[in-house]
C-alpha cells in the first residue's frame, strides 16, 4: 500500500510546490511508484509536472465531487515519470459545492483508498491556508512534510501549522503526523539562517531531515519548461539535494 503524505505550510512562498514536484521526481527516479495530488486552484504543480491546466477535461474536482474516478481523471508526467491528478482553478468551486455534502472533509481519502495499491508513494500539495481542501488533505494522509525557509516570519508561521495538525489528528485524522521539516532555499551565507537552521535542530530533533535544499536558480526555471527541476538540470545541486531528499524519504519509511 502507497504511504500517504502532505506537503504543507500555511505560509505561502515557501517551496511546498516545488517540493512536491521535485520529490515526485526525485522518487521516480530511484525506481519507486508515485502519484502527485495538486489540491491547490493555481494548478501549478500540474503545469510544473508537463500538463497543461488549461486543457483538462477531468481533473482532481470532478473527483471531489464526484464525477469522476481517479484512475479517470489521472494523467502521467512525461518529464517527470510519475502520475498526476492534475488542478486548475475549476477546484475553487469545489469547496462550495462540498459544504453540505456528507464527509466532506473525506472526500479525498475515499478516493483515494481505490488506487493505494497502484503506487508506493502518493505525494498531495495542498494550498497555502487552512480551507477545506487542505482540510481533505491531512485527512487522506498517513504524514506531513512541513518545506521550511530559516527565517523568522517561517517561525511564526510553523506554529500555526502544528496546531493545526494537532486538532486535525485529535478530531478526523489519528494517524496524522508531522514526518519531518525540510529545509529549503538556504542560503549558509546568511547568518540568520543558520540561526533558524540551529533553533529548529534544537526544537524538533530527528523530525529535522538531514537533507537541505540549496537556493538554486535552475529549480526556479525549470517550472518554465513544464518540467521538475531533477529532470530540467540533473547535475544542479538543487536536483542533487531532491534526489538525496527521495533517497532519505525511502530509507526513513524502510526503517519506521
Amino acid at each position: 500500500m502507497a504511504r500517504i503524505f502532505c506537503i504543507a505550510n500555511q505560509k505561502g512562498g515557501v517551496g511546498k510546490t516545488t517540493t512536491c514536484v521535485n520529490l515526485a521526481a526525485g522518487l521516480a527516479t530511484l525506481d519507486q511508484r508515485v502519484l502527485l495530488v495538486d489540491l491547490d486552484p493555481q494548478g501549478n504543480a500540474t503545469m510544473g509536472s508537463g500538463i497543461d491546466k488549461r486543457e483538462l477535461k477531468q481533473s482532481v474536482y470532478q473527483v471531489l465531487v464526484g464525477l469522476a474516478t481517479v484512475r479517470q481523471a489521472v494523467q502521467r508526467s512525461e518529464a517527470g515519470k510519475y502520475d498526476v491528478l492534475p488542478s486548475n482553478r475549476e477546484l475553487a468551486g469545489a469547496e462550495v459545492e462540498l459544504v453540505d455534502v456528507d464527509r466532506r472533509e473525506l472526500r479525498l481519502k475515499d478516493a483515494l483508498a481505490a488506487v493505494e495499491a497502484d503506487y508506493d508513494y502518493i505525494l498531495i500539495d495542498c494550498p497555502p491556508s487552512l480551507s477545506l481542501l487542505t482540510l481533505n488533505g491531512l485527512c487522506a494522509t498517513h504524514g506531513v512534510i512541513i518545506p521550511m525557509q530559516c527565517e523568522y516570519f517561517a517561525l511564526e508561521g510553523l506554529t500555526d501549522l502544528v496546531n493545526t495538525i494537532k486538532r486535525v489528528h485529535a478530531n478526523l485524522n489519528p494517524k496524522l503526523a508531522i514526518i519531518g521539516l525540510l529545509r529549503v532555499m538556504f542560503d549558509p551565507r546568511m547568518t540568520l539562517q543558520q540561526q533558524v537552521s540551529d533553533q529548529l535542530a534544537a526544537h524538533f530533533g530527528d523530525k529535522l531531515f538531514n537533507t537541505i535544499i540549496p537556493r538554486n536558480v535552475r529549480l526556479a526555471e525549470a517550472p518554465s519548461y513544464g518540467m521538475p527541476g531533477v529532470v530540467y538540470d540533473a547535475a544542479s545541486k538543487g536536483a542533487q539535494a531532491y534526489t538525496a531528499f527521495g533517497r532519505e524519504m525511502i530509507e526513513r519509511m524502510k526503517a519506521a
